[in-house]
């Protein structure tokens, strides 16, 4: 093969959708990517626009109190963020990330549509009787629910492999192309936001004032359009090969370790067995050794029973690049777990902020009212703006004085993004204050709302957008670039499960509350009458424990070790 040839194909062992090896100029980069930024926006519209108002069609359509809603909202949300570790288990292990979007997209579709059928079809959805209110039978409820996992297993295939797939049309081996990957996250985080910004505006509008129907058959519409947008760039996509099962690879490296229990680890690391051509593992390099969690080393120490000459068992002998990957991923678990009170704080936007604005004044005007759930319009305004200032403004800026190709790393991003996000609970807190202050001075406790305009509530929707780009975008960027090369759907789909923790914690917390505070009579902190409740105790406590948790993440965010890859890809 000569040079030019050599130039025209991508050294990240990426393929075709014909499984020939990509060609630079035919496939991957922004050409690409435009597809997957069509497919996000339309996807992040269908969700949003079924799940920002979620919480209200429990209560008006499933007939279901504050405390109970919420928490089916934080424990369906947290499925949606569990269901990953399959989806990116399966791409990284067996299919790619290009047939698991497929196939789970048209899943996903599917559980719209029967959504859909279950808010518009008498004998499936909710029976309403004008001043009796709607009721929905068990199984109408049952059929609800079905829908609702079956979206949720079906955005666990999609939520892990999208964004590094988008990353993987960029060749990390060519130093252009890398450099604008950082970009292509704020880019795809922007897309996303472009969909939830339709969705929290005018489909929660057709929810309440035109139908549920009307109101879930927009989105089932936009997921049909994102599952067009992915498949029309197909022959444009560079595809990652799987590299087998990432369990196995790591429960040999554990299983090796434990063996060799007793044995020293050498002090020259070069007395390690590695691979001598390649990393053993298929679409990953070679990473060199590091000093952290040393224990795992052992599974590298060649004993006179391993027959290094001839045919390795991996279950007694494992190469150091093997060991380093289970070492890369267990390094960032740590972080992983900083980011839990961070997702608990956000996911607020859905349930808390939206009861919150149910008791406020919501009109513009004589007439016209705005949906609570409507508010998050301005977290995602917030999100739009700041995503542009950063790449456009703050980078350039930054990088002048810290050198860095990205202005700050991506460490240093998240910590601002989970400093910003404790701001966001105290002015939903200090607002929270104010309302009961007006219900006690001027006895709304009965009222239904309360002479408060609901944009009171933009600063701490607005906080949680900014604190979004800070964090949410670096986790991403941090969890592929820290990956092993062939576990970054799974590492993905491992940061993903701090939103799926960060509302079971909530979802928690509420139950911890309701019970501690309803004790011998009492109405609790979240009763069905927020006039009568303190839901500013419920904001305070977030508050502290965002606080607690970033001090946390500064000290392990200082003792990070990165990972150190060598070579090329195949």
């Amino acid at each position: 093969m000569n040079g030019g040839e050599d130039d025209s194909i991508v050294k990240d062992g990426t393929v075709d959708i014909h499984g020939n090896p990509a060609n630079k100029e035919n496939t991957g980069r922004w050409k690409a990517c435009f597809f997957i930024f069509g497919n996000e926006g339309c996807e992040r519209l269908a969700y949003y626009g079924m799940s920002t108002n979620l919480v209200n069609y429990f209560v008006d359509q499933l007939h279901q109190g504050n405390a109970t809603a919420a928490k089916n909202v934080n424990n369906w949300s947290g499925t949606c963020y569990v269901m990953p570790l399959l989806g990116a288990f399966l791409a990284d292990a067996y299919w790619g990330r290009y047939w698991v979007i497929a196939i789970f997209s048209i899943i996903y579709a599917l559980g719209m549509g029967l959504l859909t059928l279950s808010a518009s079809i008498k004998g499936l959805k909710p029976t309403c009787t004008g001043k009796n209110g709607c009721h929905a039978s068990s199984a109408e409820v049952v059929v609800t629910f079905v829908a609702l996992y079956l979206i949720a297993l079906g955005t666990g295939g999609i939520k892990p492999c999208v964004s590094s797939f988008g990353a993987d049309q960029f060749d990390e081996n060519d130093e252009q192309e890398n450099k604008k990957r950082g970009s292509f996250f704020t880019w795809f985080y922007f897309s996303i936001n472009v969909g939830a910004l339709i969705a929290s505006s005018v489909l929660v509008y057709i929810q309440l004032h035109v139908g549920w129907g009307w109101g879930f058959g927009v989105p089932a519409v936009a997921m049909g359009l994102a599952v067009v947008s992915f498949f029309s760039g197909s022959s444009l996509y560079r595809l990652q090969k799987p590299g087998g099962s990432p369990l196995t690879r790591v429960a040999q490296v554990i299983v090796a370790a434990f063996r060799k229990f007793k044995v020293k680890v050498p002090q020259d690391n070069g007395l390690l067995y590695e691979t001598a051509e390649g990393s053993g593992i298929e679409g990953s390099r070679k990473l060199e050794h590091t000093d952290t969690l040393r224990f795992l080393d052992k599974a590298a120490v060649a004993i006179p029973t391993d027959d290094i000459k001839g045919e390795i068992n991996p279950w007694k002998l494992c190469s150091v690049s093997q060991v380093e990957e289970l070492k890369a991923v267990l390094r960032l678990l740590p972080i992983w777990a900083t980011g839990i009170v961070f997702s608990a704080v956000y996911g607020q936007m859905s349930t808390m902020f939206v009861l919150q604005g149910n008791t406020m004044d919501q009109h513009i005007g004589p007439k016209f009212k705005i949906p609570s759930a409507s508010l998050s319009i301005f977290d995602t305004l917030s999100v739009l703006f700041w995503a542009a200032v950063y790449d456009k403004m703050i980078v350039p800026f930054a990088r002048k004085y810290t050198g860095h190709k990205d202005g700050f790393t991506v460490l240093q991003r998240m910590g601002m993004g989970l400093a910003i996000s404790v701001f966001s609970m105290v002015a939903a807190g200090i607002l929270e204050v104010a309302r009961l202050n007006m219900v006690k001075e001027h006895n709304y406790y009965d009222s239904e709302t309360v002479p408060l305009s609901i944009f009171w509530q933009i600063p701490q929707y607005f906080l949680i957008g900014c604190a979004e780009v800070f964090t949410f975008i670096a986790q991403m960027d941090f969890f592929y670039d820290q990956a092993p090369d062939a576990m970054r759907s799974v590492c993905s789909a491992i940061s993903l499960t701090t939103v799926a923790l960060g509302n079971y914690l909530s979802a928690l917390l509420v139950t911890i509350v309701t019970s501690a505070t309803t004790k011998n009579g009492s109405l609790g902190w979240i009763p069905d009458n927020l006039n009568r409740g303190h839901l500013d105790y419920f904001y305070w406590v977030l508050a502290v424990l965002s606080v607690i948790n970033f001090f946390a993440y500064l000290l392990i965010a200082r003792r990070f070790t990165y990972k150190k890859a060598k070579g090329v890809i195949g």
